[in-house]
């Protein structure tokens, strides 16, 4: 659930950043049709993944290893949940509706079964991933150009150091069910420099729109400043956990990485309110 409502929340987000008036009637759809959209997205990967969720102490709890949910009973759950996402979002466009339904083809058919043979899953997993901010842009204009662009460059560099410190604290775990989640494959100087790299795209993305490059999607000086400063403070724990090589570091990093996406979105859409 907790990963489902930050989908709707960057989705919202989006939507608040792309609309002239707020529509509330749209602004419930698009929760809705997000969370199901989630949720699908977690069901079918959950009844892929299940023998190996079972040997995972993070998530040999969950309802299918756990046995209390049989699969089919689980795969009803995700194709409803699938159809009304899509239904729902249908109705307030049909772009929003193709992007969601991306979304979880990517995650499901794509991303899922690639954890198990190459640490470039985290790439693709970072497409759908980076899909929900720029969702509420699309949800609002119904189009598609470089704002929902940037909106959605932002969050995708954001996902590689935030799931690459949730590798790396749980390397030992992940290993159990043989998932490749960190760039080398290890807890290693080469996968912290790239957490760095990727880190440093992520903070130079998240102020671009202060140069006027991107269309409507705007940010005034004081508000590139503060996102500015909350970069760097993220950069501080990537390179951090280039010092320390520890797991405490990489989980420091990981918390960090959740407050400063939040944070950034809250801070585009006072912006806009304020400016």
């Amino acid at each position: 659930m907790r990963l489902a409502l930050s989908v709707v929340f960057s989705s919202l987000a989006g939507y608040l950043l792309g609309v002239d008036n707020v529509d509330f009637k749209t602004l419930t759809l698009l929760a809705f049709g997000g969370y199901f959209m989630v949720g699908a997205s977690n069901a079918f990967n959950q009844i892929i993944e299940k023998d190996l969720d079972a040997l995972m102490d993070r998530t040999k709890n969950r309802p299918i290893p756990a046995g209390r949910m049989s699969v089919t009973t689980a795969f009803i759950i995700a194709s409803v949940f699938t159809l009304l996402g899509v239904i729902i979002l249908y109705t307030i466009n049909k772009q929003t509706a193709m992007f969601g339904a991306i979304s979880i083809f990517l995650y499901t058919c794509v991303y899922t079964p690639l954890k198990t043979k190459t640490p470039l899953a985290v790439f693709v997993g970072a497409i759908p991933g980076a899909i929900p901010f720029m969702l509420g842009w699309v949800a609002a204009t119904d189009d598609f150009g470089i704002e929902p662009g940037t909106l959605f460059a932002l969050q995708f560099f954001w996902q590689f150091p935030h799931f690459w410190a949730i590798g790396w604290f749980l390397f030992e775990d992940y290993k159990k069910g043989g998932f490749y989640m960190l760039p080398t494959g290890k807890q290693d100087k080469g996968t912290a420099v790239q957490t760095i790299m990727y880190t440093i795209w992520t903070v130079i993305v998240s102020i671009i729109p202060v140069f006027g490059f991107t269309g409507r999607l705007e940010l005034s000086i004081v508000a590139a400043v503060i996102v500015f400063a909350f970069g760097l403070w993220m950069l501080y724990y990537a390179i951090r956990l280039f010092k320390v090589m520890t797991e405490k570091g990489a989980k420091q990093l990981m918390l960090v990485s959740v407050s400063y996406i939040t944070l950034v979105q809250i801070v585009y859409v006072i912006d806009k309110f304020i400016r």
